[in-house]
């Protein structure tokens, strides 16, 4: 794709599922990129990292890794994040805190750390959900949370722009995973019939999205959130 040719990209969380295909395609669109989640040289211009992103100076050090690796750091995409199921009426403090810290905080440490290093010109994506619209039962703190990330992006967006530094969010919709339509069948059903292109997302989707806002495609979009849910978010509720 050569969209990011000679570009240096940090992907938090970029050993999970969605993070993966994130990681995919920017190494697909020319960019090289640093892991984290992974530790040492994984090969096809890959650096892997880790570090615990709710810490300020674990931030620190993972962003210096990637920045150190490239001589430079121009785009940021933190997937790092958790999403446990829990009825808000059994949910306790501690619970809640921890999808805040996980979600939240680590975007908001890695977005301070990389924007001491990023030139005019960098990028910045969170990865939120449509649930930081749209609630879901069970995870009212992880909607509470994305739904914070993305004013946190606009926020940022606001702050940063006068240094030439953009900052989005990506709200992707349901991805599909391997068993998911063993598990969860029911659930696959209602989603496929809602939506207009009639199909799960998948990793790459949501890379492509990211890729897009890094690249110099989106140099004048900052604070937005770019919605991928194949059309559900269309569908009406009543």
């Amino acid at each position: 794709m050569g969209l990011l040719d000679g570009t240096v990209a940090l992907v938090t969380g970029g050993s999970g599922h969605i993070g993966r295909g994130v990681v995919r395609r920017f190494a697909a669109a020319g960019a090289s990129v640093v892991v984290h989640g992974f530790t040492g040289d994984v090969g096809g211009g890959v650096l892997g990292v880790r570090g615990d992103l709710r810490d300020e100076k674990a931030c620190r050090r993972v962003v210096g890794a990637a920045f150190g690796w490239g001589g430079r750091l121009d785009a940021v995409v933190n997937c790092a994040g958790v999403q446990p199921v829990r009825e808000l009426a059994g949910m306790s403090a501690a619970e809640w805190r921890s999808v805040v810290e996980a979600d939240l905080t680590t975007a908001f440490c890695c977005t301070q750390a990389a924007v001491e290093v990023m030139g005019a010109g960098g990028s910045i994506t969170h990865l939120a959900s449509i649930e930081g619209t749209h609630p879901a039962r069970g995870h009212a703190h992880y909607s509470a949370a994305k739904a914070a990330l993305i004013m946190h992006a606009r926020s940022a967006a606001l702050e940063y722009g006068e240094r030439g530094i953009r900052v989005n969010t990506v709200s992707p919709g349901l991805v599909g995973r391997p068993g998911i339509g063993d598990e969860w069948p029911e659930g696959v059903a209602r989603w496929t019939a809602a939506a207009p292109l009639t199909r799960l997302g998948t990793p790459e989707d949501v890379g492509d999205a990211c890729v897009f806002l890094a690249s110099s495609m989106a140099s004048w979009i900052t604070g937005h959130d770019l919605v991928v849910d194949g059309g559900v978010g269309a569908r009406p509720t009543w």
